[in-house]
Parts: structure tokens; sequence; C-alpha cells
């Protein structure tokens, strides 16, 4: 990978879209982690106006101090950058609360993990509708389009997606050449959303270098037939979540109505 042209062209690519749509800037929520570092690093570069938010909801200290590392260095280095912190712990207390109580269970721990992710995108659209910017997402492909690892209208609902089309491995290479905080390249990749020490490849059962293999695997018409002991395993781990999340890469189905019926 060419990473410095790679680099450009998305800045390019950025500041053409949103000045195309009259838009005045970015909104990027930062976790703490590599993608979000490098989504905004890319959106400061633009020279427009870049707004990182935190939204913290029961999390990890580790998380906090890595993304206000960044946002300090972001700032530091970037005039155009300024940053906002919204705690949304009492509002999913809050939530949590009005809803009917349930039993304990894997599901209820997904979808309260889930709900974590859509309060904080209706919050970076807040700030978006509140300044005229754009939520710029921080998915890289093998999460948007391998195995779905995202919540859909959670940090799935974005306005524009600026590495949904590098690799991780690429999007580590583009952090490292934006200078992006040594504490975050060295981390383990997490969603953060269960409020523990869980790491993406704890909840995918594979690593993000293992799935980019049985990525470019499937792209050369590969089947787990071709592969023993832990490549076979790695991957129907793919295909398994390659399938079963479909529905968050696809178009929402519409239901057309026969003429013959109108």
């Amino acid at each position: 990978m060419q990473t410095e042209k790679v680099i450009d062209h998305i800045v390019n690519w950025l500041k053409n879209y949103a000045t195309k749509a009259g838009i005045d800037g970015f909104v990027v929520g930062v976790s703490g982690g590599i993608d979000s570092a490098v989504t905004s690093s890319l959106c400061a570069k633009t020279g427009l106006k870049t707004l990182c938010v935190e939204m913290p909801i029961h999390q990890a200290a580790s998380q906090v101090t890595r993304a206000q590392e960044h946002i300090a260095q972001l700032k530091d280095r970037f005039s155009n950058v300024s940053d906002t912190k919204v705690d949304l712990t009492p509002v999913f207390e809050e939530l949590k609360s009005a809803v009917p109580v349930v039993e304990p269970s894997a599901q209820l721990d997904l979808s309260l993990a889930n709900t974590r992710a859509r309060l904080r995108m209706t919050t970076l659209y807040y700030f978006a509708g509140l300044h005229k910017y754009l939520v710029a997402g921080t998915g890289n492909k093998v999460e948007d389009f391998g195995v779905g690892f995202y919540t859909k209208y959670g940090d799935g609902g974005v306005d524009l997606s600026p590495i949904a089309d590098l690799l991780k491995s690429e999007v580590y290479a583009i952090g490292k050449a934006l200078q992006v905080p040594e504490s975050i390249q060295v981390a383990a990749p997490t969603d953060g959303l269960f409020g523990d020490s869980r790491s993406d490849e704890d909840q995918i059962g594979a690593s993000y270098d293992e799935l980019e293999w049985a990525m470019k695997m499937r792209e050369q018409g590969k089947t787990s037939e071709d592969f023993e002991g832990r490549k076979r395993e790695v991957f129907k781990i793919f295909i398994r979540l390659n399938t079963v999340n479909q529905h968050k890469m696809n178009p929402i189905p519409v239901c057309k109505i026969p003429i013959s019926l109108l």
C-alpha cells in the first residue's frame, strides 16, 4: 500500500464531499481505538472543522485515557480540531430503568451493548445537526463488509465512511504514518460496549489478521474444505458471521406492491 498517497486520497475525498454538500466539518466519536483515531486524524487533515466527541458509558479507564491522549495530541497539531465530552452513563442507566426487567442472559448483554452504540450515534447526530457537520464513520473493511462487526444504527449509522475500504492492517499502517499515539497502536482492539475488558478477538473468536486472511480466501473462491486445523476453524468463523450479518451489509428490504394491487 502506498500509505502517504492513500492518506492524501482519503483527505481529498473527505474535503471534496463536504465542500460539495455545503457542510462545515466533521464530527467523530473517539473511543481510544485505532479506527476512530485514524478517522479523526484524516478529518483533521482536511483543514475543515473537526469535532472529537468522547461518549463514555461505564468505560474502562484505559480507553478513556487513550482517547484523551489522542485528542490532546490532535488539538496540539491541528487548530481546526475541537472536542467535547458527553457522559452517557446516566442516560444509559435511566433507559435501563425505564424498560421491563428481564432475566440476565447473553442476549440481554448484547442488546444493552447495542443500545450503548445507538445512544452514541444519537449524540453524534445531535452535534452534527447543531454545527452543520457530517458524522464520519470509523468502521474498517473487515468489520463493515467482512464479518459485520458493528451495530446497525449504532456505529453503523454514519454519513460517510472514510476507512471502510481499508483492511485493519492497512488502518494500522496509516495510523503509524499519521502519528497516532503509540498507546493506541499497541492496544488490543475492543468495541468497549460491554463494560469489561473483552477484546474484539474475544468476541469474534479470531484475530483481525486471521479474518483478513479468511476474507481474501473467500474472494478467491475457497471453502472450508480447502483447509485444516486452525485455518479451517477461522474460515468457518468468517463465513458464519458474514452470512448471519448480511442484514447489516445489504440495503433495507422493501416490500414491493404489485401494480395489480394498486
